[in-house]
């Protein structure tokens, strides 16, 4: 039986929009999916930048979270 993992990068945008792109694991294979816009790419290596890519290229959502929050 396969096992199936997700993790999620989120970034939000200027005006504080939060953008989420999914990485779904699949014993080896890995895609991206984005949760605005519906995007969708099978990523081998480096899901996860090409999650960030595609948020800053795409919707220019360039501010972590996760650091914005450590800021405060």
């Amino acid at each position: 039986m396969l096992e199936i993992n997700t993790s999620k990068v989120s970034r939000w945008d200027h005006h504080g929009r939060e953008h989420v792109v999914r990485v779904l694991r699949r014993g080896t294979q890995r895609t991206v999916r984005c949760d605005t816009c519906g995007w969708r790419k099978g990523a081998q290596f480096l899901p996860w930048l090409k999650a960030e890519e595609h948020l800053a290229e795409a919707h220019q959502a360039t501010v972590d979270p996760a650091e914005a929050q450590s800021d405060g």
